[in-house]
């Protein structure tokens, strides 16, 4: 049972893994850029969640009515303001530039205005677990798992049966020519990007509920969601999602068969693996390899 227990909790962890790779890769689809702020504004997100909770006594998962709305919100305004003119641009360096701006100022600003003391929430039934058959399962860590998927369905739901979703897919596929059937791009890029930052919105609500952050955590996350989309498949949203549950089995078979102080260095190594051997990933299109 002890492998199980293991592999139920590393799928458990990875969930948030998920939401934050998918997110990522909404983001790549129609921008190209690998969005590095992205885990600088889970943790923006779960220091508003807890303020909502420590200061409004509102439910961390009632929360959810409040930041994914605001999330994608302030994703329209961030892409407005920072992205327009860059994503049109060849050079996609630009772009990749402003992120890492981006990242370093909401890090200063989450500084200033929380501190750099690590924060964490403390509710009721954030103890409660789901005891049978051997195995002790963590509610809260359920309910972040069902967030991950609910997450995926409402996305999947988005890209398959709208047509803003089946344009935000044309454009993944070649934005020259979906220009050239008169839809807007910058429209387009504009939804993709506020999407992926209302997916962050929501895994900031669960880092709230399981985990401990401070104002530096932002970049290590990103990293981990990279990792995580580099094991599904760049531009492959739902490959995304299974490589953030994938990276959460290697990441607790690590820490249960070594030591938590390895588990970094078999992460990156799995990274750098799989950018060796399978550029494309477990679920990404094959291309065609180019010799020189």
């Amino acid at each position: 049972m002890t492998l199980i227990q293991i592999l139920i909790n590393g799928i458990l962890l990875g969930s948030m893994y998920g939401i934050a790779a998918a997110g990522l890769s909404l983001i790549f689809g129609t921008m190209r850029i690998i969005f590095i702020a992205q885990g600088t504004v889970i943790v923006f997100f779960a220091f508003l969640v807890y303020w909502l909770f420590v200061k409004a006594h509102i439910d961390p998962y009632l929360c959810l009515l409040i930041i994914v709305p605001f999330a994608f919100l302030v994703g329209l305004g961030l892409f407005y303001a920072l992205f327009l003119r860059a994503a049109a641009l060849e050079d996609k360096n630009v772009s990749l530039l402003i992120a890492v701006g981006l990242m370093y100022l909401i890090e200063n600003a989450i500084l200033k205005v929380w501190s750099a003391s690590p924060r964490g929430i403390n509710f009721s039934y954030q103890g409660a677990v789901l005891a049978g058959w051997g195995l002790r399962l963590s509610w809260v860590r359920i309910g972040l798992f069902a967030l991950a998927m609910v997450s995926g369905l409402v996305v999947y739901l988005f890209l398959q049966k709208t047509r803003l979703g089946m344009a935000v897919r044309a454009a993944a596929e070649d934005m020259e020519a979906t220009t050239l059937q008169g839809i807007n791009s910058g429209w387009v890029c504009a939804v993709s990007f506020a999407v992926g930052i209302g997916l962050a919105g929501v895994a900031g609500v669960g880092m709230a509920t399981v985990y401990s952050f401070d104002y530096q955590y932002g970049f290590t996350f990103a990293l981990k969601a990279l990792v995580a989309l580099s094991l599904g498949g760049i531009g492959n949203v739902f490959g995304a999602l299974a490589g953030g549950l994938l990276l959460g089995i290697i990441e607790n078979l690590s820490d249960f068969y070594l030591s938590i102080g390895w588990t970094p260095a078999v992460t990156y190594g799995v990274f750098i693996l799989v950018l060796i051997f399978l550029p494309h990933g477990l679920f990404g299109k094959r291309g065609v390899v180019k010799k020189a």
